[in-house]
């Protein structure tokens, strides 16, 4: 069985935030989420826990640092195209999120960003493979 992953960001309001990523084409696994959390589909192995500050807390001793005026996170996500890394994060400026800086164009990797409601950081790449290069 392939490991998954979960990361866990601390959030504001569940129900907003489900609103922002589903607004971007995510989808939540309903049985891992309620009042206090909110499982998104990355893919089959990968999932982003959107929790409720308060139950976030419950996990941890430390201070819950305010992800608009402090990083404790890039998360990044690779995508099938130039077009989809630029249409991702168009919906993600739509639906109330920010641009937190320009878009990178490396020859090979394309890369933009796309801050979320709680301030959190999404990277977001597409990387040319040999058979995707120019000739």
């Amino acid at each position: 069985m392939a490991r998954q992953t979960y990361v866990n960001l601390a959030i504001k309001d569940v129900t907003r935030s489900k609103e922002f990523f589903t607004h971007l084409g995510f989808a939540f696994e309903p049985r891992f989420s309620n009042e206090n959390a909110a499982c998104m589909i990355i893919n089959e192995s990968t999932f982003v826990m959107l929790l409720a500050e308060p139950f976030f807390q419950t996990f941890t001793k430390k201070q819950i640092c305010d992800a608009k005026t402090s990083t404790e996170v890039l998360v990044c996500l690779s995508c099938e195209s130039r077009a989809e890394v630029d249409s991702i994060v168009a919906a993600a400026v739509a639906a109330g999120g920010s641009i937190p800086r320009e878009p990178e164009d490396r020859g090979f990797m394309y890369g933009h960003a796309f801050q979320d409601l709680d301030g959190h950081l999404w990277e977001l790449i597409f990387m040319e493979t040999s058979s995707d290069a120019p000739a």
